[in-house]
């Protein structure tokens, strides 16, 4: 295994981790999925030049595409859960008192 796959494979793993344990506010959360995304992406876009092939050039603009739309969704949800609860913290958000 190269370093680069072991940075890639640590910032995945270390995104999860911080989703997984820091969990008390939306936006720490958020950006610990953009964090992951953002693995994503990188090791997408290393893999066509690694294998040389060009057949798989158009996967990081369409996780690129894909993380653009959750960030504006999440963001959209911070933005509403912050105006009636009138926080982010997560564990006001309960589905079973809506």
């Amino acid at each position: 295994m190269s370093i680069l796959h072991l940075s890639f494979y640590a910032t995945f793993a270390l995104s999860g981790l911080g989703l997984a344990f820091h969990r008390t506010h939306l936006i720490s959360a958020l950006l610990c999925l953009e964090s992951m995304m953002l693995s994503m992406y990188v090791a997408l876009s290393a893999w066509p030049t690694e294998n040389h092939t060009a057949t798989f050039t158009l996967a990081p603009i369409l996780m690129l595409a894909f993380s653009a739309c959750e960030a504006a969704t999440g963001l959209a949800m911070l933005v509403a859960s912050s105006r009636t609860h009138g926080s982010d913290h997560l564990h006001n958000l309960n589905l079973l008192q809506c």
